[in-house]
């Protein structure tokens, strides 16, 4: 069974009024909403009010609250070792210690400000060995990574899906609507999650809002079933 999982990044005050409108939309539709947040923004660290205010509403409402990295600082490691290439993401390549901190510290913010969560996505989708264990140790209970969905104690088995959005991994690709949709119809026909991934910014245009209503109904119509990233889709819906 296919399952669809719609999940929404790049959250900030400013962006707050065009995530609810998604975010209605999809209570039209009765499909559940995963909210990716990011404790430490450009403008610091999360605060009460505003945001926060709303994200507690739509948790409270039933949807999904992951933690979606620290602060999004690129290859932490990099000023360390001279040999690191690229331009890595936040908890790509984290060995176990500075993960376990990272991680402490983003749940600190995140208490700070009342909200909890056991469930972590990283920034890009890329999770380290380290971060792994250190999700591990600290008791996190899903992981959401390129690959799929998981729990990390093995309690039910893994959904298996890429991540499709508007846009590509060189960020300059825009899809249309008709190829994000096409995309989600094959996945959920092949049985995979179907998991769109999209960002707060792109909502402010109306090709790219239209776009994710019509993937999210084309999955619908090709038989998925709406999820969320708390638990793995299977098992919630046993």
């Amino acid at each position: 069974m296919a399952h669809l999982l719609v999940s929404l990044s790049g959250l900030t005050d400013d962006l707050a009024a065009r995530a609810g409108h998604l975010a209605d939309a999809l209570d039209q539709r009765g499909v559940p909403l995963t909210l990716l947040v990011r404790p430490c923004g450009p403008d610091g660290p999360l605060r009460p009010g505003g945001l926060v205010d709303w994200l507690r509403h739509r948790r409270e409402g039933g949807d999904a609250l992951v933690l979606h990295g620290f602060d999004h600082t690129a290859d932490p490691t990099a000023a360390r070792n001279p040999i690191a290439l690229g331009r890595r993401a936040e908890f790509a390549a984290l060995p176990r210690h500075e993960a376990g901190l990272r991680l402490t510290a983003a749940r600190r913010v995140l208490t700070g400000v009342g909200l909890r969560t056991d469930s972590f996505a990283p920034p890009r989708w890329s999770a380290s060995p380290g971060t792994v264990a250190a999700l591990t140790e600290q008791g996190f209970a899903v992981l959401a990574d390129e690959a799929g969905v998981r729990r990390l104690d093995g309690a039910a088995p893994p959904l298996r899906g890429r991540v499709l959005g508007l846009r590509s991994r060189s960020a300059a690709d825009v899809r249309g609507p008709r190829r994000l949709a096409a995309d989600a119809t094959r996945a959920a026909r092949r049985g995979e999650a179907v998991r769109i991934d999209v960002r707060a910014v792109d909502l402010g245009y109306a090709d790219r809002f239209a776009a994710v209503l019509a993937a999210v109904d084309a999955a619908r119509a090709a038989g998925a079933v709406p999820a969320d990233y708390r638990l793995p889709a299977a098992a919630r819906a046993a």
